[in-house]
């Protein structure tokens, strides 16, 4: 671990773990334990968690790093259904269908993780910014262990080779299998990227008599909430890219474009995506039947845009609440009891 002006480096521990639990066709089981309740994972223990053997081996030598983890997992998820709560994709997880945070259903995100969709992007944007976010404010906290780098791990090789996975015959895998892998961690990247790039500079003046003769300034981390936003606005302007065999490389689809480079902080995505419309649980659809709406609203959240076009019913909720509250000398609060009316839209 390195101090520079109060800025601290942990490049060696989060590239290692960002890398290991990344890996090689990879359907983030980790992701499982932002559904489970807390202490679950370490009851388990390595061995049963949901892990590759890399991760496995790498959660047996550091079980320290099991609660950030965890965290990450949690913070990403939850940062993704805040972004799309409006939205016709709500970040469906397997929770959403069993309502069970303990679901033996390791897959989390089920076919969306691996669709090569816009949302698929998102994904692995936000969780791989959730885990990076996380390992670096409990380092920063000293609440882990060991932060700094590890001279043992320096045979794993470069952090490309370690992403790609172990050397193989490219021609016996499908080109749209080696795209997906290499858009799918490129999102991973730019997730990471996010964090770095949000990170907040503070400074504090020092000198007689409150004048600044010495500033001191340090890099902090910013609210997560800040690098959802970062993300989402880059959903809505990610790039679709295409690969025509197992050699090329991804490029722009947009033949206006292609020249550009494409940059390591845009999200990118190989599929359309589907509308989210109607219910299809083989793809972890649920549809928008059922989900609240606004009835003045012309945003995502509208029930022009949210029921697609199938209409909406309304009915009427009484609310009461406490109202007129005063003190009485002495002691209580007396308040009265009002009740109000409100017209809750959901979709048919």
């Amino acid at each position: 671990m390195e101090r520079s002006n109060g800025r601290v480096h942990h490049t060696c521990t989060l590239r290692l773990l960002l890398f290991t639990f990344y890996p090689i066709y990879c359907q983030a089981s980790w992701m499982w334990l932002g559904l489970t309740s807390a202490g679950v994972a370490e009851q388990l223990g390595c061995a049963d968690l949901p892990f590759t053997r890399a991760q496995k081996e790498l959660c047996r030598k550091r079980p320290f790093l099991l609660p950030s983890i965890q965290a990450g997992a949690r913070l990403g998820l939850a940062e993704c259904q805040t972004q799309f709560k409006h939205e016709r994709w709500n970040c469906t997880t397997s929770k959403d269908f069993n309502g069970s945070k303990d679901s033996k259903d390791f897959s989390v995100f089920g076919y969306e993780l691996t669709s090569g969709t816009k949302e698929a992007a998102f994904i692995h944007a936000v969780m791989a910014a959730g885990l990076v976010h996380a390992i670096t404010r409990a380092c920063s906290q000293g609440a882990m262990a060991e932060c700094g780098c590890d001279a043992s791990l320096q045979g794993l090789g470069s952090p490309r080779q370690f992403l790609e996975g172990p050397p193989g015959n490219a021609s016996s895998l499908r080109a749209t299998s080696h795209a997906l892998l290499a858009v799918n961690q490129h999102n991973s990247d730019a997730g990471r990227q996010a964090v770095d790039r949000t990170m907040l500079t503070e400074c504090r003046c020092h000198g007689v008599s409150g004048s600044c003769a010495v500033r001191t300034c340090w890099r902090s981390l910013a609210p997560f909430e800040r690098v959802g936003a970062a993300l989402k606005e880059r959903f809505e302007n990610s790039v679709e890219v295409l690969r025509r065999s197992a050699r090329q490389k991804v490029r722009r689809k947009d033949k206006v474009g292609r020249r550009g480079p494409l940059e390591r902080d845009r999200l990118l995505y190989l599929h359309r995506s589907p509308n989210y419309c109607l219910e299809d649980l083989g793809r972890g659809i649920l549809g928008t039947r059922g989900r609240q709406c606004s009835r003045t609203s012309r945003g995502a959240d509208g029930c022009g845009l949210l029921c697609c076009g199938r209409g909406y019913n309304t009915r009427v909720v009484r609310r009461a609440t406490r109202c007129a509250c005063k003190f009485v000398w002495c002691c209580y609060v007396r308040c009265r009891r009002c009740e109000s009316m409100t017209d809750i839209h959901t979709c048919k």
